[in-house]
């Protein structure tokens, strides 16, 4: 009878020990799905090859791929002539009074993806842009290199930029451009798990620079030449030649039958 009740106690050890090892390696799984440790951190940097003929460019197939898997967006649909126009704003250069103006008159929604120094610098250009109805979009604290940040860093150059536009405007962004166009899957990944979707372009030019601004004749017809259906076009807003053609550009497009949305409408 004893040898009996000495059997089940030993099988129910070997039952708990058995179950607290399936449940350890639950946990491990739990670990691995949240974390982006196991993720490739490769820095990949976006570009384009603009074709210059009204067709959608080669942005790479292997990077939109990483992209779009991530919940990224580079291109709309190649079907519909819809422009989907954006602003990176680092800091202001004593033009975005004037662009908001331009795209008032011209009933055009824009996204300004804009850094800390931006927000703190400019309350009054964000509050515009958000009561004129444009998307706000997060351009991160201190504009760094996302692959080369540790997960913590970069989950703070993103919520502090967040929290600080909610709690001055109630507003929460939910677009985000990585700063110079850099990321990697795991950032990707980090940014996507706090809510936000990374915003690639397929137009851009070289106009950030401002003491080498481009002419502006030449500048606008760049632009005009490589307008493309489901565009996303990244215009700088520290850009005098930008500016100064933004309302001849915006008119010549609708001419050319191009509808320009907001990224909420993005198709």
């Amino acid at each position: 009878m004893l040898i009996g009740k000495k059997k089940i106690i030993i099988m129910m050890l070997i039952v708990g020990i058995f179950s607290l090892s399936v449940i350890s390696a639950n946990i491990k799984q739990d670990e691995i799905a949240t974390s982006t440790n196991s993720v490739s951190n490769k820095k990949i940097g976006w570009g384009i090859k603009r074709n210059d003929n009204h067709e959608q460019p080669d942005v790479g197939i292997q990077n939109k791929k990483i992209l779009e898997q991530n919940g990224g967006i580079c291109l709309g649909n190649e079907e519909y002539k819809t422009i989907y126009l954006t602003f990176d704003e680092g800091y202001e250069a004593g033009y975005t009074s004037q662009i908001l103006e331009i795209l008032k008159s011209n009933d055009v929604k824009a996204t300004f993806f804009i850094t800390a120094h931006y927000l703190n610098t400019q309350p009054e250009l964000v509050k515009q842009m958000i009561d004129d109805g444009h998307i706000v979009g997060n351009h991160t604290v201190n504009h760094k290199s996302m692959p080369d940040l540790e997960d913590e860093k970069l989950k703070a150059e993103i919520m502090d930029l967040h929290q600080a536009i909610y709690e001055k405007f109630g507003y929460e962004m939910k677009y985000i451009r990585p700063p110079m166009g850099e990321f990697s899957e795991r950032t990707l990944k980090l940014t996507q798990n706090l809510g936000y979707k990374t915003v690639m372009w397929s137009f851009a030019y070289q106009d950030w620079n401002e003491d080498k601004q481009p002419e502006e004749e030449t500048a606008k017809q760049k632009i005009l030449d490589n307008l493309h259906n489901g565009e996303i076009m990244l215009l700088h807003g520290n850009s005098k030649t930008n500016t100064n053609i933004l309302d001849a550009v915006i008119k010549e497009a609708k001419n050319l039958g191009y509808e320009f949305k907001s990224l909420d409408e993005f198709e």
